[in-house]
């Protein structure tokens, strides 16, 4: 039988054209693996079997382990003081063996070790021609369909297979066995069956290696695309940078009469795509990313990371797009969030900020509407600017002289110094719960106060509507404001609580 043995490994060795020692280690795992049966589960089994006369041994052997870390597999693990018993010098991480009666093969043995060979060997020659594929250093996987797996789409190329799951799909393209296909490799999952390099025809990856491939420029270094926005099969919006002076980063991409442009949309099943010039002014890219739109003007807001864009009544409906689709992407590219409004909408939240500005300098600075308009109109907000902004600045005021500059800023600092007070005064109670809701500002937390409301669930009861009319904020900003607050209702620690009723009623 042993004679038998080595004749089956010199067979397998020639026809899968594989070293026999890598025969011989298949035959050494399916040998363990039909031991291992014989014993209680979770032992561990090692065979060795000799490569001139097929002779093997087989050994039963424990993995040493720290004291501390405890015995997780009594069946294949031994304490370390327990195995110094035996062994004196032995470490961690070393493995006790005894030997055992080996089991014989038989013919029927034989032959279902075979089966347990071979496929080793397939599981070899798979991963050896994944590690050739991904030598290659290849971005997009191009093949063609081979057949349909539960929804997804395995697509082969040469002998390795790629999976395009429905979800990285583009929506209403219908791909067929044997069409061809370029999709982005995404991740490469060995632990999968059959396929597992993981591709993708929706990301924007896919998009920007795509025009890396038509546009020689990108690859040489002289085009850059520094984002990517898409809305898959429908639309998408890039954003390149030129790194060379005599390059036109818009018109190369393009290309001759559309052509390296059109390349990309054909592959993507006419996917349009917006070429928006890049730059390091957030203002001036939003303005091209909302392209073919014209902007009006723009108004931003750095601490909210938002910008405010007015455009005429003409081109709102351009602005915004079909479902909102424009903005969208625009957002996205350009990673802040955009609200488009028209001249009268723009009007009405300046006069709201205006006057809640107005107030909110009246109530704190003691001062008159006279004072308060001129601090509105050379662009202070807050008593934050008005306390700490640079003293040149406000000294620069022609309608301020050094001593109500000095007075201007000392009121403020008191004033945000008694807020402050007044909120650590209740450190623990309700107010200490109110302040700490992201988002919230010593200003909010006076008006709040003002309105009566001095908890985090005061605050949570209130809709849209009475947050706005107390604070002066947009709907969607109050909206949010709200959720956040509303927050611990949903993560409470007791378990499934029901929210309260207000929290239904929005």
């Amino acid at each position: 039988m042993n004679r038998e043995l080595l004749m089956l490994v010199d067979a397998i060795s020639r026809e899968k054209n594989v070293e026999r020692d890598v025969v011989f280690g298949a035959v050494e795992l399916a040998l363990a693996s039909a031991t291992k049966k014989v014993y209680a589960e979770g032992v561990d089994i090692r065979v060795v079997v000799d490569r001139d006369s097929g002779n093997y041994e087989t050994f039963r052997r424990w993995l040493v382990v720290a004291d501390e870390a405890g015995l997780q597999n009594p069946e294949a693990e031994e304490l370390v003081t327990d195995a110094r018993d035996e062994i004196a010098d032995i470490e961690e991480g070393d493995f006790i063996e005894k030997p055992v009666e080996s089991l014989p093969i038989g013919r029927i043995g034989a032959q279902a070790a075979k089966q347990v060979i071979l496929q080793k060997i397939r599981d070899a020659e798979r991963e050896m021609l994944l590690n050739d594929f991904m030598s290659r250093g290849d971005k997009i996987f191009v093949g063609t369909v081979k057949r349909m797996d539960k929804g997804d789409l395995i697509v082969e190329s040469g002998r390795v297979e790629g999976r395009l799951r429905r979800s990285d799909m583009i929506p209403k393209e219908n791909l067929r066995t044997g069409d061809r296909v370029r999709a982005m490799i995404m991740e490469v999952d060995t632990t999968l069956r059959g396929a597992p390099i993981i591709l993708s025809r929706t990301s924007p990856e896919n998009m920007i290696e795509l025009f890396r491939q038509e546009v020689p420029e990108i690859e040489q270094g002289l085009l850059e695309i520094k984002t990517c926005a898409r809305d898959p099969g429908s639309r998408a919006k890039i954003a390149v940078l030129s790194h060379d002076k005599r390059v036109d980063p818009i018109g190369t991409c393009v290309g001759v009469r559309g052509t390296r442009v059109n390349g990309v949309t054909n592959e993507l099943a006419g996917e349009r795509v917006d070429i928006v010039l890049w730059s390091e002014d957030p203002a001036q890219f939003v303005i091209g990313a909302l392209a073919p739109a014209n902007v009006t003007s723009i108004v931003v807001d750095e601490e909210r990371h938002a910008m405010d864009v007015v455009v005429d009544e003409e081109n709102l409906a351009i602005a915004i797009g079909r479902g909102g689709q424009n903005v969208r992407l625009a957002s996205e590219l350009t990673g802040w969030k955009i609200n488009i409004m028209d001249a009268n909408e723009s009007a009405q939240k300046l006069a709201l900020e205006t006057d809640g500005s107005r107030k909110l300098f009246m109530a704190k600075l003691d001062v008159d509407e006279e004072i308060a308009d001129i601090l509105i109109a050379e662009g202070f907000t807050s008593l934050e600017e008005v306390a700490y902004v640079p003293l040149q600045e406000m000294l620069e005021i022609e309608s301020f002289d050094e001593d109500t500059v000095n007075e201007l800023r000392t009121r403020a600092k008191d004033a945000l110094l008694t807020m402050e007070i007044a909120l650590e005064e209740n450190v623990g109670g309700v107010s200490q719960n109110l302040r700490d809701v992201a988002g919230i500002s010593p200003e909010l937390i006076d008006k709040l106060l003002e309105a009566g409301v001095a908890t985090r669930d005061d605050l949570a009861d209130l809709a849209v509507d009475e947050l706005t009319d107390i604070t002066g904020q947009s709907a969607d900003e109050a909206k949010a404001l709200i959720m956040t607050a509303r927050a611990h209702w949903f993560t409470d620690d007791a378990g499934d609580v029901a929210a309260p009723a207000a929290a239904q009623e929005q």
